[in-house]
């Protein structure tokens, strides 16, 4: 597909929710899930534009590396130098495909402090420069992913600025940085700055089920994000998007735990993978918490699949599965 800008505009034309950047989880295999289940579209982990303009990253990043065929991908970098996140742009767009790019002006850390994400809101009208540089740079949309501020809500004042330096779209997560994921998100605030800006914005924090959802999209925002509450629950974005109106069975929460499984093995490789899936296999499960031990031990495929059909009592192979929830794959050039 052609780059080109409209992106938001065209995802946003129908329901759902969005899959949200998540260092360490929204990897290949995670945002396939998502993507398959009818996420309005998927955010790369944070990359450092930095790393990609003068580092030694390349086009076989694995953070940054789209798996085959996919689509509606967006890709986030973090950086404070206006010349460095323009070519980073471009390197992004020509190497990874990227349907938009995304500014983190959010991330917390202290080790990226001085470097972009969330200080960045300490000194907004760097920011600025920042995606109006971005913009030039690259012909698909920019967007920015802020918090309410640093250590005061400024999130409205922000967001104004953002869409006067060329934003298409802007993501807030109702914390401040100096809160970082403690308390309640502010929606709020949230949609405070929903109502006074005239571009999209999406709501972020705190998403964790359906019910939260639902209520979330009632409040003014374009559409809903979700991080932690996908991690082992894709058909989240299908029931965002209507397409599902009931929680899969465990037999079925196996059959897709044991294909995220493959899917994270064919991408890292078995022992890599399977490492990896130790934090995200319970949480398939997060009903039964007494079946944790049982899944944070697997290190192979063979284990994965033995230990879920021991659990759940069904077969899994998946030529003779019983019943997987129906995967929900969206066309863009319907809409």
């Amino acid at each position: 597909m052609t780059a080109a800008p409209g992106f938001y505009t065209r995802r946003l034309s129908r329901p759902g929710a969005v899959l949200a950047p998540m260092a360490g989880y929204s990897d290949a295999p995670m945002r396939r899930l998502a993507a398959e289940q009818g996420a309005l579209w998927t955010v790369s982990e944070m990359i450092s534009a930095r790393g990609l303009v003068l580092g030694n990253e390349g086009p076989d990043l694995t953070i940054g590396r789209p798996y085959a065929g996919e689509e509606g991908r967006v890709v986030q970098l973090y950086g404070a130098e206006a010349d460095i996140l323009a070519e980073g742009s471009r390197r992004a767009l020509a190497w990874f495909g990227a349907a938009a790019i995304d500014l983190n002006m959010g991330c917390p850390v202290p080790k990226i402090k001085g470097k972009g994400g969330a200080c960045l809101l300490l000194t907004p009208e760097v920011a600025y420069t920042l995606v109006s540089a971005m913009k030039e740079a690259v012909p698909v949309d920019v967007s920015a992913k802020i918090r309410l501020g640093y250590d005061r809500v400024r999130a409205t004042e922000v967001a104004l600025g953002l869409e006067a330096a060329g934003a298409s779209l802007i993501t807030v997560h109702g914390r401040t940085s100096v809160q970082r994921y403690s308390g309640q998100a502010d929606w709020d605030a949230i949609a405070g700055v929903a109502a006074a800006v005239s571009i999209p914005v999406v709501g972020s924090g705190d998403v964790t089920d359906l019910p939260t959802l639902r209520e979330r999209q009632r409040s003014g925002v374009a559409a809903v994000m979700v991080g932690r509450g996908a991690v082992g629950n894709p058909w989240l974005f299908a029931q965002a998007a209507g397409t599902l109106d009931r929680d899969p069975t465990d037999a079925q929460r196996a059959h897709t735990a044991l294909r995220h499984a493959e899917l994270n093995a064919e991408w890292y490789g078995e022992r890599r993978g399977l490492l990896q899936m130790r934090k995200v296999l319970p949480g398939y499960f997060a009903h039964r918490p007494e079946w944790r031990e049982t899944l944070v031990r697997c290190s192979t495929l063979g284990e994965v699949r033995l230990g879920l059909e021991q659990l759940t009592g069904a077969w899994t192979d998946r030529t003779s599965f019983a019943s997987p929830l129906p995967l929900t794959r969206y066309d863009e050039s319907r809409l």
